[in-house]
């Protein structure tokens, strides 16, 4: 059947009629299954009709499969291996694949376990006790599931094993590390693991998850290190290194995990040191104090303190006592908002992550013991370790190694220290110079040596390089000898604030003077913190000035603040709002399966084996499809419950376009 149609698109091509390439593509594709699976031997014609397949589109994943199947029936593994690679890449959790990638990689003696795959989710959901309060009406009632692990110490504990080690027990050879049991002082600054009940007993290297990039997909095994050899880019690849490694990095990244809390954090041996430039190194973002009353309103409204009377917060209608009302917010800017809301530590505190907030929202917020973020947990964690409560946290910015100050120019030539007035209008010398862009340097401290260093402005060389570089003059201890401005760095100082203000879109020294003062706010004077910004005896009204006192809705949804009613319910009732409700990105990677399509049953023909409509089709393709199916439309109905209650959708709004099919059977 397949090669008269192909013979008919042959002779519409003689005559100058055109096939779609898709059509021919699918085609050849086709064929070349029927090949593998009806007639016996033909592995080298399939072979030929996956190429022709690849040659009108190279992401073809059957044809990868079937081009992948063929090369193993003749023989030849390792073109076959490279093949079902390329294929995994496209469908990770397609069982057949990942079947053949194993068969495959044991044929050539590889390492190599099935990708990650979050099949789990269920651990997450209502344990016996606890059922969501205030859920719509009509809502279904969720089977409770038990708790199974207990995610801050170990969620891994039933299929993992860890251990801590040290560059000195933990060493290095050609292509692997060895691990020796010889008695030392073990500074367990290195993270071990291996899978339990595997035939391969040795300890891998688990590695800092990588956070300069913003992927969001599953994490893969280096492929240079999948196929035994060693990885290109040491240091700097972001792709694992083995199973071990994705597992971690995976539940890192959901905030199921914590690497320090992988060891009984109240232990006898165990000693955790979390410092608050730690907890940011790791999490960037600011922390702050904002209103508490806003805060917890519904919605959510962020309102800062007054910049006219500190003593209240800046809602321009209520105004809040915000010394009695303040809260502690962990503040993360990225491409949205994200606000973190750090409750008061108490004996009472569970150090465990809430599993009902993680993924569709704590209904007893602030009365839940439990931490509802892996920043909190940390703070928690530190306070317990410092037996006390922590001072209030200030305002800090820069890196968090380095500590930061600007100082008069001309008083610093001259050997003096000299910092602003508190009207920001000259410096503190008797000589009062003028407090003026021009007239002030930036000095930076780093924790190793302790001594202030000037810095220089960032490099305008375009394209701004991806990271940078110590002078080589400087390096070996010389003046560097470059007539002009030097675009490498001057010292390891430098070099860590210039890359800081690239990563964070800070052009130069003014901008970067601007952030630094507006983390300083906390820590002034009251009269300095009401005074604005002047220069040469000018006052400036900085578009920051504004934003200080601007209160405004928060939707945690989409991470996006709103200034007035008018925003909001545009906002609130626009589509990609409504989207983010059922299909966020954080959701992507919690389900295997395709997102419901609204009818609930088993596909008959699919048993049968004879479904062509593939991820067209509009029923469950098994079992495990439809159960996830059912979980996923009652894990979204948590979710809407939970917006609702939080004004994030009007009570009275049940049109929710493409994805109301989700809700026509809930009463």
């Amino acid at each position: 059947m397949y090669t008269e149609a192909l013979s008919i698109a042959e002779y519409a091509d003689s005559e100058d009629i055109s096939v779609p390439t898709g059509t021919l593509e699918k085609l050849y594709a086709n064929r070349a299954a029927a090949y593998l699976n009806v007639v016996p031997g033909l592995h080298d014609e399939a072979l030929v009709d996956c190429e022709k397949a690849l040659q009108l589109n190279e992401g073809n994943h059957r044809a990868l499969y079937r081009k992948a199947r063929a090369l193993k029936e003749m023989g030849r593994h390792k073109e076959a291996y490279e093949t079902v690679a390329k294929c995994s890449l496209a469908v990770p959790q397609d069982p057949n694949v990942i079947g053949l990638t194993q068969d495959l990689a044991k044929m050539l003696g590889l390492k190599i376990r099935k990708a990650y795959v979050r099949s789990k989710v269920r651990v997450y959901c209502l344990t016996d006790h606890d059922k969501p309060m205030g859920m719509a009406l009509g809502m279904p009632d969720v089977t409770p599931l038990p708790a199974v692990v207990d995610l801050a110490k170990n969620p891994l504990a039933d299929t993992h094993e860890f251990k801590q080690a040290c560059s000195n027990c933990y060493v290095k050879t050609v292509l692997d590390f060895t691990l020796y049991t010889e008695e030392h002082k073990c500074k367990k600054d290195i993270l071990l693991g291996r899978i339990k009940n595997q035939p391969d007993k040795s300890w891998k290297l688990i590695r800092p998850r990588p956070t300069k990039s913003q992927y969001v997909g599953p994490y893969y095994i280096c492929k240079d290190v999948a196929i035994g050899e060693g990885c290109r880019y040491p240091g700097h690849c972001t792709f694992a290194y083995c199973q071990e490694e994705i597992d971690v990095w995976s539940l890192e990244r959901k905030g199921f995990i914590c690497r320090d809390f992988l060891f009984d954090p109240f232990g006898p041996t165990s000693k955790i040191n979390l410092t608050v430039p730690k907890i940011l190194q790791e999490h960037h973002g600011i922390f702050m104090f904002l209103c508490g009353v806003c805060f917890d309103h519904k919605p959510r409204i962020i309102s800062k303190a007054n910049k006219d009377n500190p003593s209240l917060c800046s809602h321009p209608v209520t105004k809040h006592a915000f010394e009695d009302q303040k809260c502690l917010v962990h503040i993360l800017r990225e491409n949205t908002v994200r606000y973190s809301k750090i409750r008061p530590y108490s004996p009472q505190n569970q150090m465990d992550i809430c599993r009902h907030e993680v993924r569709y929202g704590c209904v007893r917020e602030d009365e839940c013991f439990y931490a509802h973020s892996l920043i909190e947990l940390k703070v928690w964690m530190m306070q317990h370790q410092l037996g006390k409560l922590l001072p209030p946290i200030k305002g800090r910015f820069g890196p968090p190694n380095l500590k930061m100050q600007f100082v008069c120019g001309q008083c610093w030539r001259n050997g003096q220290v000299s910092e602003a007035d508190k009207n920001k209008k000259y410096c503190t010398a008797k000589a009062r110079h003028s407090w003026s862009k021009d007239k002030r340097v930036v000095l930076v401290s780093s924790i190793e040596r302790k001594k202030w260093t000037t810095i220089r402005p960032l490099p305008t060389k375009k394209p701004i390089p991806s990271q940078f570089e110590i002078c080589m003059h400087v390096s070996i201890g010389k003046k560097c000898q470059y007539i002009g401005n030097c675009t490498f760095a001057h010292s390891t100082e430098e070099r860590d604030l210039w890359t800081y203000m690239k990563e964070n879109n800070i052009p130069d020294m003014e901008q970067l003077y601007e952030h630094w003062l507006q983390s300083q706010k906390p820590g002034w004077s009251e009269e300095a913190s009401n005074s604005s910004i002047k220069e040469n005896g000018k006052q400036i009204h900085m578009p920051t000035d504004y934003a200080e006192e601007m209160t405004g809705n928060h939707c945690w949804l989409c991470g996006k603040n709103c200034n007035s009613d008018r925003q909001w319910q545009q906002h609130i009732t626009s589509e990609k709002h409504r989207e983010k409700v059922f299909n966020s990105e954080d959701d992507q990677n919690c389900w295997q399966y395709r997102f419901p399509t609204g009818t609930f049953r088993v596909c008959e023909r699919y048993l049968k084996g004879t479904c062509t409509e593939e991820e067209l089709c509009k029923l469950a393709h098994g079992n495990e499809e439809l159960r996830e199916w059912t979980e996923r439309r009652e894990f979204l109905l948590m979710k809407l419950a939970k917006a609702r209650k939080d004004h994030l959708i009007a009570p009275n709004d049940n049109d929710f376009g493409k994805y109301s099919f989700l809700l026509k059977d809930i009463k």
